[in-house]
């Protein structure tokens, strides 16, 4: 999770589906530029890479204005049938999703007709132990969600809360390396071409990572205290400092990095940096604030 997520169109005479929804503030936004795009055709299926709430805040409102089908993951199918906050990552992250349903599951070894195009699925975990990936091996395309980014990859949340990430991002990275890929749609960022280097850019993150896992939770509660703001806009520091109790993934980073009688320093010290060198934080006084772009 980083800043807003690519959500990818594909569109054929039998089908418009779209790939992974974005997080539910931007949720209008994409309704909208799905309807400008599809004129008075309506939206027949949305496929969700994974259930990070920046992949999937958009379906609610997607399937109350069309009556899309939805494949999620099948190790997702459970936990969204039953809407078990426990096991979905919404709340463990601070952050929000509108209750949603599917009608299908997708996983590993599926094949999916897109845009007149075909697409294999891929297993992705590292990031998320459920994550997909879209391969379209005619065109040579890879919908990498958050496995590769241009720079990198998604925060590799297992290990924050003691299972394996690590090893698991290693393989998806190794995988990719045996595709012959022309083009990379990451989960964030714009589309790339220059695949050998982002991979060479992640192999040397993944070790670098491995070596102090601490970095990893440390880059996890930037990632989530900037989301955080990028949705309210405005918070102060007390209520920060609450969300790290409440929320168990942002609790997880933090006791990875300081005792919790040293929580209030990790706050503002972590703050203090992203708001260094015009980042993506501004500091006013006791609250924080989300610089305007």
């Amino acid at each position: 999770m980083a800043g807003s997520s690519n959500n990818v169109l594909l569109v054929d005479d039998m089908c418009a589906a779209l790939v992974d929804t974005g997080y539910a503030t931007h949720a209008p936004q994409t309704m909208a530029l799905v309807k400008q795009t599809l004129g008075a055709r309506p939206l027949d299926l949305i496929v969700n890479t994974h259930l990070h709430s920046d992949h999937c805040g958009g379906n609610a409102l997607l399937q109350s204005t069309w009556p899309c089908r939805t494949a999620i993951p099948a190790s997702e199918a459970d936990a969204v049938r039953n809407w078990d906050e426990t096991r979905l990552t919404f709340r463990a992250t601070g952050q929000r999703c509108e209750r949603f349903t599917f009608t299908e599951t997708i996983a590993p070894g599926a094949q999916l007709r897109l845009g007149a195009l075909d697409w294999q699925v891929l297993g992705a975990p590292g990031h998320d132990p459920h994550s997909l990936m879209l391969y379209c091996a005619d065109e040579r395309i890879l919908i990498s969600a958050d496995a590769l980014w241009e720079n990198g990859f998604g925060v590799i949340f297992p290990e924050l809360e003691g299972e394996s990430g690590f090893a698991e991002e290693q393989a998806v990275l190794e995988a990719i390396a045996k595709l012959d890929v022309r083009l990379v749609i990451p989960g964030h960022g714009a589309p790339f071409t220059n695949v050998e280097e982002a991979l060479e850019r992640a192999f040397s993150r993944v070790a670098w990572l491995r070596a102090d896992p601490a970095r990893n939770a440390k880059n996890a509660l930037k990632v989530l205290i900037v989301f955080k703001l990028l949705e309210v806009r405005a918070m102060n520091f007390d209520t920060l400092l609450r969300m790290l109790d409440d929320a168990a993934v942002m609790r997880a980073a933090a006791s990875m990095l300081k005792p919790r009688g040293e929580w209030s320093t990790l706050v503002h010290t972590t703050v203090e940096e992203l708001a260094a060198r015009n980042g993506p934080l501004e500091i006013d006084g006791e609250r924080i604030v989300a610089r305007q772009a």
